[in-house]
């Protein structure tokens, strides 16, 4: 099927699949976006264009989706496991019964990493089969457990309270990132946590090997924060992330905010507004990030130049359909 096939496909769907598929007119000044943001309410996954919406999923308790590179696919989570379903919303499959956070698809859309126990007791990425029924997932890092056998698969934890604060709420999300070229992944913790409180690592798929690019607490740092859901744009020469920093003093604090970093020169800067987060990128100058609109969680496009920022639809977790 053809990119615009696809599109249109998926419009006639949300027209007329029913219950499933259900419609909801936005603001008139709903911004229009080159493809489809996908995005999370109420425990369930939209998707948009533009003023209309359309639901992809019932029942709640779904999360982090995120398009495949082409296009065609979504992974996503729900009660913690992996899964995919087609863009349209059917199809929908686990392919693991392993605890799971925060998926990415490799480049040409076969394999999805994503997070879970590593042999070593910490935050692990893993990767697998997207087309392979009943494939089992491999070790991409820490490098050292490739060559041990996997970790039994915890059992369910039980049911805790979820922490009121927002910052409480991410400091432990594990969703990773795999850079666009296939050569990286970028996600919480690694080798890093031996020496820091909390740190977010690169990590080179060939030889295993592991750079830090943000860390707090331990060391010579005396802050303490995090940085999660790294995010990469197209060409792979920005790596976002949401961070949260509380430092020596209140003057050295940081809420909320979205950094972007420049993979070649190690440059940092602060985009988008304080409480915005999960940014995903829509091009070389917009993404769409969470923030705070309306006393509640909104997808806002923001301008990476300027700052500006415009309220698109009701929601969070939002990720971009690439065009093709």
């Amino acid at each position: 099927m053809t990119r615009a096939a696809g599109t249109i496909a998926l419009t006639v769907l949300g027209a007329a699949a029913g219950a499933l598929f259900q419609t909801a007119p936005a603001a008139a000044a709903t911004p229009a976006m080159p493809s489809l943001v996908a995005y999370v309410r109420a425990g369930d996954v939209w998707v948009s264009k533009g003023a209309t919406e359309t639901k992809l999923t019932t029942g709640g308790g779904w999360s982090r989706p995120r398009f495949s590179p082409n296009g065609r696919s979504i992974a996503l989570l729900k009660a913690g496991q992996l899964w995919t379903m087609k863009a349209d919303g059917t199809g929908q499959r686990r392919l693991t019964t392993r605890a799971a956070s925060g998926p990415s698809w490799s480049p040409d859309s076969t394999s999805i990493a994503f997070a879970s126990l590593s042999c070593s007791g910490g935050p692990g990425v893993y990767q697998i089969s997207a087309t392979t029924a009943g494939a089992t997932p491999t070790v991409v890092f820490p490098a050292y457990c490739r060559d041990e056998p996997l970790p039994a698969e915890p059992a369910p934890a039980a049911k805790a309270g979820t922490p009121s604060a927002l910052p409480d709420r991410l400091r432990t999300d594990d969703a990773v990132a795999w850079s666009p070229d296939g050569t990286r992944v970028a996600f919480r913790g690694g080798d890093c946590e031996s020496t820091y409180d909390a740190c977010l690592t690169v990590g080179t798929v060939a030889t295993g090997g592991e750079k830090t690019v943000a860390a707090y607490g331990g060391g010579s740092l005396q802050n303490s924060g995090f940085a999660v859901i790294p995010s990469w744009r197209a060409d792979g020469a920005k790596l976002a992330w949401t961070a949260y920093q509380q430092g020596e003093t209140a003057a050295e604090n940081q809420p909320l905010h979205v950094v972007e970093y420049d993979t070649a020169t190690g440059a940092k800067r602060t985009v988008g507004a304080s409480q915005d987060r999960e940014l995903a990128y829509v091009d070389a100058n917009r993404g769409v990030a969470t923030g705070t609109y309306r006393n509640g969680s909104w997808v806002m496009v923001v301008n990476l130049a300027t700052g500006a920022r415009t309220p698109f639809h009701q929601g969070s977790q939002p990720s971009v359909q690439p065009v093709r």
